[in-house]
């Protein structure tokens, strides 16, 4: 390079740095300019979606309209292609938003809860509504919303809100045949249920389970007049709030410590601010079976007010919430000659768990998934039959699953054993001396077998700690473990007590098939002038158990319930107990269908309490129990008599070989 080369690279060198000046090099102005979408320099969008798979099924919200104006909250899920398609209906306390999204899946198989997995498998259309005054509909709540009538002095109920909706739905769905079933577990059950009062022309099926029938006989509130303490919590849940709700908060980790500190349960209420609440202040002024209970029993009301649409009842055989429900109502409705249009099927299941899987209960293992099986072999051709036109279900009247042999029986009445009206009268099994059971009549002129009941020490219902059930309650018909299996629990938790009689009988050297409805026919004598009795059936297995080592001894309850004395004369009037003379305390136990096995035993136990389960009777007659006083719980000497002329007894609905 000469001389002036060099002078012309210098010039050129230093024209670049003084043209770059803080802005960079000169040639830095000849690059692209960015995108236009980077300028910003923003990276969160106004708005933005996930491209998502096309779903299979159109999803409608609508709030639909009652005769009064107010408006309910309904959502539909229809499958995409859907034509002349049948509709199946829950009205639901529990959010309709929430029951209809397990998943988030453009699959309505997922995104439906497990329980309805058959029902869309078979291309139905599905819905699920607010009852009036929950989550997302407008009115007002009202627990267990009587028919109109003396109860109710509106012009509307759950029976005309079901009306209502299914005349909607099919003006309203153009994918629809125009023909409706229901079905729903529990309250949902209960709703199903008021919908056969007066109902709608297309409104062609219907499928209660585990449903709130009777709530002072023998579901959700009380059992033969003993109150149900544990259920308080879901009564706060319910009520206080429109929408999901806190149960009762508990300050003491075990319930029967809490419960117990408390006093009386209408000291618990108070203590908690209960109260105050609409339906808690009814509760109060209502211990007894008086016309506001009788008034809302759905199964005499329904034996007076036979509907023609076909019924298909279900109920667990360990159901621990509504025992007496979907069962008294098909005996109702049989009794008074509507059996034509009504099944029954009776699960080994507890309360709702027909809504999950059902391969076990507890301890106890079934052959295969017998929830599937009923909602696949049972509750779908029943839907099909009436709302498709399908080939005919073919159900027995009766379908009862057998827990002893583990199979599913077929009959055509129910119960097959019994005390009258029908072909297999019942066996008794007496308590005998030395804590025996026998099917042969005592021998003793006068017997009899003492403990002492003190409300202070009350028998517990599990094994404490005892928790509030409605923590952790799970949506698959599990729910709290030990809650939705208390009625499988092994009783060798209480058969030491100084204050449970337990009567056994010799090593069966045969099996023992009870087939119904056993009957406790207790001769008893108090001290007190109240008290409870408390009777459970229970098959105890052998001490060794090879096939199954932890079930050697176990005992299992097949049947048990509770009765307050007090209405051993009257459920609506009750009177005190003659201190120290005998009474017959007479009621049912649940059904059964159970097969004792060779080399198992029968036993019986006996108390006076299930705490905190149900409230302590102070066994001092007092007008109301839930305002007894801490002066009224006073232990009493109960003696149970068991003499040739003064024999108590289970009564069993023995089938014969």
């Amino acid at each position: 390079m000469n001389a002036r080369q060099l002078r012309h690279w210098v010039i050129a060198l230093l024209f670049a740095f003084s043209s770059a000046g803080a802005g960079g090099f000169a040639f830095a102005q000849t690059r692209s300019a960015p995108p236009d979408d980077t300028v910003s320099l923003k990276d969160i969008p106004e708005s933005f979606e996930n491209k998502a798979p096309e779903a299979d099924f159109i999803k409608r919200v609508e709030m639909v309209p009652m005769r009064d104006g107010v408006k309910l909250y309904t959502v539909i899920f229809i499958p995409k292609g859907a034509r002349n398609t049948p509709i199946i209906l829950t009205r639901t306390p529990y959010d309709a938003a929430g029951r209809s999204s397990r998943s988030v899946s453009p699959s309505m198989l997922e995104t439906l809860p497990l329980g309805d997995e058959e029902i869309v498998e078979q291309g139905y259309i599905r819905v699920y509504q607010d009852v009036r005054g929950k989550y997302g509909s407008e009115g007002d709540y009202v627990l267990t919303w009587p028919l109109r009538g003396p109860l109710n002095p509106t012009s509307n109920d759950h029976s005309t809100d079901a009306w209502d909706t299914i005349d909607w739905l099919v003006k309203n769905v153009p994918e629809s045949n125009g023909r409706v079933g229901m079905i729903g577990s529990s309250y949902e059950g209960f709703t199903a249920i008021m919908a056969l009062f007066d109902p709608h022309p297309a409104l062609r099926a219907v499928v209660p389970e585990s449903p709130l029938v009777d709530a002072w006989m023998g579901d959700d509130w009380f059992h033969y007049g003993a109150f149900r303490n544990i259920m308080l919590g879901y009564i706060q849940m319910q009520t206080a709030q429109r929408g999901h709700g806190a149960v009762t908060p508990s300050y003491i980790y075990d319930k029967y410590e809490e419960m117990l500190r408390a006093g009386s349960t209408g000291d618990y209420l108070r203590a908690h601010g209960l109260d105050k609440l609409p339906w808690i202040k009814r509760l109060l002024a209502h211990p007894a079976y008086d016309g506001f209970w009788q008034g809302q029993a759905l199964d005499k009301l329904l034996a007076a007010r036979p509907s023609t649409v076909p019924t298909l009842w279900e109920q667990g055989l360990w159901d621990q919430e509504d025992m007496w429900g979907a069962n008294q109502s098909w005996r109702a409705l049989t009794a008074a000659g509507h059996g034509a249009n009504n099944w029954l099927v009776l699960g080994p299941w507890s309360h709702s768990q027909i809504n999950g899987k059902g391969y076990s209960l507890g301890p106890l293992s079934w052959e295969g998934d017998t929830a599937k099986q009923y909602r696949r072999d049972m509750v779908m051709p029943f839907f099909n039959q009436f709302l498709r036109d399908g080939p005919p279900a073919n159900l027995a009247r009766v379908t009862v699953y057998n827990t002893g042999k583990n199979e599913w029986e077929h009959f055509d009445d129910w119960p097959v054993a019994c005390q009258s009206g029908c072909a297999t009268p019942m066996t008794p099994l007496y308590l005998k001396a030395d804590y025996a059971l026998s099917f042969d009549r005592p021998t003793e002129a006068k017997a009899s077998d003492k403990y002492v009941s003190d409300p202070a020490k009350p028998v517990p219902f599990l094994p404490r700690p005892v928790l509030d059930p409605f923590f952790g309650y799970g949506s698959t018909g599990e729910g709290y473990k030990p809650w939705s299996k208390w009625l499988v629990e092994d009783q060798r938790f209480v058969d030491s007590r100084p204050d449970v009689l337990v009567y056994e009988t010799p090593v069966l050297d045969k099996e023992v098939h009870v087939q119904g409805i056993p009957i406790a026919d207790i001769l008893a004598a108090t001290t007190g002038t109240d008290g409870d009795f408390v009777v459970k059936l229970i098959d105890v297995y052998p001490a060794q158990y090879p096939s199954n080592p932890s079930m050697g001894g176990y005992q299992l309850s097949i049947s048990q319930d509770i009765f307050r004395g007090r209405y051993r004369k009257s459920f609506e009037h009750p009177s005190a107990i003659p201190a120290n003379v005998a009474q017959r305390y007479r009621f049912e136990l649940p059904n059964v269908n159970h097969v004792f096995k060779p080399g198992h035993r029968i036993m019986v136990h006996i108390q006076s309490s299930q705490f905190p389960l149900y409230d302590r009777n102070p066994q001092t007659f007092v007008p109301n129990i839930f305002n007894a006083k801490p002066g009224d719980y006073r232990p009493a000497t109960i003696s149970i008599l068991r003499s040739r002329e003064q024999s108590s007894a289970v009564w069993l609905p023995v089938v014969k070989p």
